[in-house]
Order: C-alpha cells, then sequence, then structure tokens
C-alpha cells in the first residue's frame, strides 16, 4: 500500500552514515552529506544533537552546525553537560565533562552556535539547575529532563520551571530503581510533559514501549532516533563525541565491554515500523509521533512530503522518496 507522509522531524540525532556530528574534525560539507542520507529515511528536519563535551570541543562543533544553512537543520539539541555524574543515569557520556548547570555557561555556548540551540537536555538535581531552566524557558529554549536520578521533588521543581519534555524516557536513569517512586513513573505521570522514546528493540523492550506510550498517550509520545555515525552503517567500530562505540550484527550500539548502550543505529523510518509492531497502534496514529508532533512541539512545521510503502500485516515499511 503506497502511502503519503508528512516529513519526518528527529529532535535527537548524533551523527548519521558515517558522519558524528560531535566529532572534532566535523565540516559542513560532512553534516550536509549526513542530512542527504537522512533524507533517504524520510527525515527531511531534525535537530542535530551535541553531547556532554569540554566547552571548546563543544563550541567546534556548535560553529560548525551554525554555519550551515541546509533547510533540514531546525536548531540544534544540546544534550548536556548538566547531567547526573552516575553510572547508568550518565549514560555515554564522558564523566570529566559533566558539570554543574550554569546561565553564563550556556550563554556561551548559545553564542557559540550563532543561537541555534533550541533544545536543552538536563538532569533537575545538577546544581544550578531551577535558575537555568528559568532562563531557557524565558529564551524560548525548550528544556528536556534526561540523563537524571532526581527525587520526584526535583523533577516537580523542573516541571514547574517549565520543562516539558522527557528524553529518551526509560534509558539515561539507574540500572536499578526503585518500584515506586522512580523518575520513570514521575515522567510518565506529568501530563503537561511529552516524552521521546527509541524503539530500535534494545533500548526499550516492545512490552515497554507499548505500555509507556499507552500511558503518556499517542499524543505526546514522539519519537526519536539518537542515532550516532553508526546508523545507516556496516556493524563496526565508530565514534560519537570522542567515545568508542561498536555497532553489532544485531543492530545494537555500546560502549565496548559494558552493558551501557551508546546512542543507537535506528533510522525513523523503522522506528515508526517498530511502533506500530509494538503496540499494535494503526500507522496514521503513529506517524504523527515522528512528525507533525515533534514539529509541533518545537513550535515549527514539518517540511515537505515523504512517500513510502507500507505493509500492514508484515510490518514492511520502506520509504521510496521524499519531496517539497
Amino acid at each position: 500500500m503506497r502511502i503519503v507522509l508528512p516529513g519526518l522531524f528527529d529532535l535527537q540525532v548524533n551523527g548519521f552514515g558515517g558522519v558524528d556530528f560531535n566529532a572534532p574534525d566535523i565540516t559542513a560539507d560532512r553534516v550536509v552529506e549526513a542530512f542527504e542520507r537522512m533524507r533517504k529515511t524520510g527525515v527531511t528536519r531534525c535537530l542535530p544533537t551535541l553531547i556532554t563535551s569540554s566547552f571548546d570541543r563543544f563550541a567546534a562543533s556548535a560553529r560548525v552546525l551554525g554555519r550551515v544553512s541546509d533547510p533540514a537543520i531546525a536548531g540544534i539539541h544540546m544534550e548536556g553537560p548538566y547531567i547526573s555524574p552516575e553510572d547508568g543515569a550518565r549514560g555515554a557520556h564522558l564523566r570529566a565533562h559533566v558539570a554543574r548547570a550554569s546561565v553564563e555557561d550556556f550563554k556561551r555556548r548559545q553564542h557559540a552556535a550563532g543561537g541555534r540551540i533550541v533544545l536543552v537536555t538536563l538532569a533537575p538535581e545538577v546544581r544550578g539547575a531551577m535558575p537555568l531552566v528559568e532562563h531557557l524557558v524565558a529564551a524560548g529554549v525548550r528544556v528536556a529532563i534526561g540523563h537524571t536520578a532526581a527525587t520526584p521533588q526535583q523533577i516537580g521543581e523542573a516541571i514547574g520551571a517549565g520543562a516539558t519534555l522527557a528524553t529518551h524516557l526509560g534509558n539515561g536513569c539507574p540500572q536499578m530503581l526503585p518500584r515506586h517512586p522512580n523518575v520513570i513513573w514521575e515522567l510518565l505521570a506529568a501530563d503537561t510533559m511529552l516524552a521521546s522514546v527509541i524503539v530500535d528493540g534494545h533500548h526499550l523492550p516492545p512490552a515497554t514501549v507499548k505500555a509507556m506510550i499507552r500511558a503518556k498517550g499517542a499524543g505526546r509520545t514522539i519519537l526519536v532516533t539518537d542515532a550516532v555515525a553508526a546508523a545507516g552503517c556496516a556493524p563496526g567500530r565508530y565514534s560519537v563525541g570522542g567515545v568508542d562505540c561498536e555497532l553489532g550484527e544485531d543492530g545494537r550500539v555500546a560502549l565496548p565491554g559494558t552493558p551501557y548502550l551508546a546512542g543507537s543505529s535506528l533510522t525513523l523510518d523503522r522506528a515508526i515500523a517498530n511502533t506500530v509492531l509494538f503496540t499494535g497502534l494503526p500507522i496514521d496514529v503513529v506517524v504523527p509521533m515522528a512528525s507533525t508532533i515533534p514539529a509541533a512541539y518545537m513550535g515549527m512545521t514539518t517540511a515537505g512530503t515523504v512517500t513510502a510503502d507500507w505493509e500492514p500485516g508484515s510490518g514492511e515499511f520502506q520509504i521510496r522518496g521524499a519531496g517539497p
């Protein structure tokens, strides 16, 4: 069955097709090359994501991204460095560069990015987080909660200050949590919060995806890839922000020799197909989670249309082309 969709919109992509947006030698041409490869998976707009790093390294990548005029770039997602230093919650982010939240530090980073940072993921428990959340909201920058081991009170304070998104819910949190209360329940229950999820079968089991989307609601769920340079590539060794990672034959991207995931090799078209399979929801309910819902959350619009072949019974979903 041939279907036409709005262009897909990925709020969290660290790299694609062998290109790492966090690499010290990233160039504008390489960024555009990655966008061209993503377009073949239906993504017409995205937020290139810069993760925890030193200011100098962040600034180098941000300056390159800030100069890219390709219409695919809708802004920059800054994930860290204001996150939990704890194992599990920190994920693949380098502990050495985790930092307290600071309005002045953010202003330096925003200046380096040419004002293009539009989404910041932080941990509410980090020192200085609340003044920064208030500053970001006043400046029109969206605030997400992620990579956190925050208490319910700290989460509530961040939401009260204007945080509106849970970044890759169910991931970027301690591996062992109390049954209740915990960060997942708090963010699921928060009616003003949307939640992004990585539906690759590795970050979250199918039953967890189904339960989370049922609890949060399809209209408040956003599909993201959290893709790294390994996405769209053969199994092997890659890097994200100077951290080595390994793409296995099963599509899982992890820190070598550890149980920790390091982004994904997921594409957004595959995320749509997986979500239909995992939840049983019809595709016309799932597609907005990867297109119009993230666009609306950012106060933006989708770009162009995507033509795809969809076989409802088999889960086959094939992008055929993207147009204006």
